[in-house]
C-alpha cells in the first residue's frame, strides 16, 4: 500500500509518484521537511476569459500543495500578460490592453474558486501582478532589477535560446526579469518562498531565485540560488523552485485538445459539461493511468485498482468513467457532473429518453435543432429535411424504409407517417442508425 506523509514532507514524494515532478531547486525537500508552513505560487496568463484543461496541471500542483498543508497563491499575470511570455511559443503573440486583461481576471476568479479552497489558514489568495508592476518606473526597475542580470545569463535560458533564430523582441526577452520581479515582490510582501510552474518555466523561476538572493546579499555573488542567505541586516533570502514535467499524452495525441483540435475549456460557456465529461470518457486506454494521477486526488490504492480493472477488462471503461466523473465534478460540481453522466448514458444506451432535463442537456451539447408545429404538419419526410436531419427527401425516404430511423424510441418505417407527438409537449428524439442522435425542441 502506497502512502504519503500528509504534511509538507510528503508533497514531493506524492508528486514523484504521480509523475508530476520535474525538478526542484537545492534545499526544497529539506525546507518542506522542517515543519514550518510554506506559501507557494503559480502564475496564470489572463489572455482569455476561460481556463482550459492545460491549466489543470499547475492548478493540481497548487491543490497538492494545499492538501499537504501549504498555502497556495494564484498570481494573475495582469502585468506580464501585457508583455508576453516566450516560453514554449514559436512566435510573439498579440498583446491585450489593460481593460481586456482586467475583464478576463474578473471572469477567471470564480473558476479558480471552484477548484481551490479559498478559506481557512491555508486558504488560497488570488493577486494580480499588475497591482505592483504598474507603479514601477522604468529607471527604478533597471536600477533595482536589471543590474543584477547579465545578458549572457539571460541568453543561456532555454526559453530564449529556442526563439533566437526565429526572432525574439526585447519585450519578450525582458519577460524573465519581470517574472523575477514578481517573485521578489511576493517574497518581500507575502512571505512567499516557493514558485511552481511547468518545466518550460524553470529558467524564469530560477531567475527569480537569483534576484531574491542578489537583492538580499546586496548584489554580491553569495551562494547558489535556492540556499538560505542573509545580508548584514538579517533579511532572509531563502526561496525555492518546483517544476512539473510538460504533459505529453502517451497515445501521441496532443493533450488539451478535442478530436477536432478545439480547446477543452473549464467554463460551461466554452465547453458544455456534457462535452467536457465526454472528452474524459473517450480517453485512450494508454492515457488513463497518467490522467488519473495528474488530474484527480484519488489515493494510490484507488488508482492502482482502476489500472488493474483497465488491464483486465478494458471494455468496461471503468477507469475512464471514474476519471471523467471525478474531473467533471471538480470543475462543474457534483450535481452537474451527475447530470452529464445521465445524459451520456441516455445518449449511448439506445433506449428511449423521456427525461426533459436530460433532453435539454443533450439538445445543447449534441446535434440539436429547433422546430415549429408548421414544420411537423408537412409530414415526416419533409420534416426530416426541413430540420436538417437529411439533405434530401430521397435520402430521408430510403433511411425510413430501411428501418434506420427511430423517433422518441419508436422505429418509423412508413415515409407517409406523421411526426409523433413531442415528449412533454416540447422534445423529439431522432436517432439515425446507431451513431447519430438529434434532439429537437419545439419553439412554436
Amino acid at each position: 500500500m502506497t502512502t504519503f506523509d500528509p504534511g509538507l514532507s510528503g508533497l514531493i514524494p506524492e508528486l514523484r509518484w504521480r509523475g508530476m515532478f520535474h525538478a526542484a531547486s537545492e534545499g526544497l525537500e529539506a525546507r518542506l521537511a522542517n515543519g514550518r508552513p510554506i506559501t507557494g505560487y503559480n502564475g496564470f496568463d489572463p489572455s482569455g476569459p476561460w481556463l482550459h484543461i492545460g491549466h489543470l496541471v499547475p492548478i493540481f500542483g497548487l491543490i497538492h500543495l494545499q492538501r499537504h498543508g501549504g498555502r497556495p497563491i494564484v498570481v494573475m499575470g495582469g502585468g506580464t500578460g501585457m508583455i508576453g511570455d516566450p516560453s514554449g511559443k514559436s512566435a510573439e503573440r498579440n498583446l491585450l490592453d489593460r481593460g481586456e486583461i482586467e475583464a478576463n481576471v474578473e471572469v477567471l476568479r470564480p473558476q479558480f474558486e471552484r477548484l481551490l479552497d479559498f478559506f481557512g489558514p491555508q486558504g488560497t489568495l488570488l493577486v494580480n501582478n499588475l497591482d505592483w508592476l504598474a507603479p514601477i518606473t522604468l529607471l527604478e526597475w533597471l536600477r533595482d532589477v536589471g543590474k543584477h542580470f547579465t545578458v549572457p545569463y539571460m541568453l543561456a535560458k532555454d526559453s530564449v535560446q529556442l526563439r533566437l533564430e526565429r526572432g525574439l523582441s526585447f519585450t519578450e526577452f525582458s519577460y524573465m526579469l519581470i517574472q523575477a520581479t514578481d517573485f521578489a515582490h511576493l517574497r518581500r510582501t507575502l512571505d512567499v518562498e516557493l514558485q511552481m510552474g511547468g518545466a518550460d518555466q524553470y529558467g524564469n523561476i530560477t531567475a527569480g531565485l537569483e534576484l531574491i538572493r542578489r537583492q538580499a546579499a546586496g548584489g554580491s555573488d553569495g551562494g547558489p540560488a535556492g540556499r538560505e542567505v542573509q545580508h548584514a541586516g538579517g533579511a532572509r533570502a531563502d526561496a525555492y523552485a518546483l517544476a512539473y514535467p510538460l504533459l505529453l499524452a502517451p497515445s501521441g495525441s496532443k493533450f488539451g485538445k478535442s478530436e477536432e483540435g478545439d480547446s477543452i475549456w473549464l467554463h460551461p460557456d466554452g465547453t458544455s459539461p456534457y462535452a467536457f465529461y465526454q472528452h474524459w470518457l473517450n480517453t485512450d486506454d494508454r492515457d488513463v493511468p497518467v490522467y488519473l494521477r495528474w488530474f484527480t486526488t484519488m489515493s494510490p490504492d484507488e488508482i492502482e485498482a482502476l489500472e488493474v480493472e483497465l488491464a483486465g477488462h478494458p471494455e468496461s471503461r471503468a477507469a475512464q468513467r471514474a476519471l471523467a466523473l471525478d474531473v467533471t465534478a471538480r470543475v462543474h460540481g457534483g450535481e452537474v457532473a451527475n447530470g452529464a453522466v445521465r445524459a451520456s448514458e441516455a445518449a449511448f444506451s439506445g433506449d428511449a429518453i423521456d427525461d426533459p432535463t436530460v433532453l435539454a442537456t443533450l439538445h445543447r451539447a449534441t446535434d440539436g435543432f429547433e422546430w415549429q408545429a408548421a414544420d411537423a404538419a408537412e409530414g415526416l419526410v419533409p420534416f426530416l429535411v426541413t430540420t436538417g436531419t437529411f439533405a434530401s427527401r430521397g435520402e430521408a425516404r430510403r433511411m425510413v424504409e430501411g428501418g434506420g430511423l427511430t423517433i422518441n424510441g419508436t422505429r418509423v418505417t412508413d415515409p407517409a407517417a406523421t411526426v409523433p407527438d413531442p415528449i412533454a409537449g416540447e422534445w423529439l428524439v431522432v436517432r439515425v442508425g446507431k451513431r447519430r442522435l438529434r434532439i429537437g425542441r419545439k419553439v412554436g
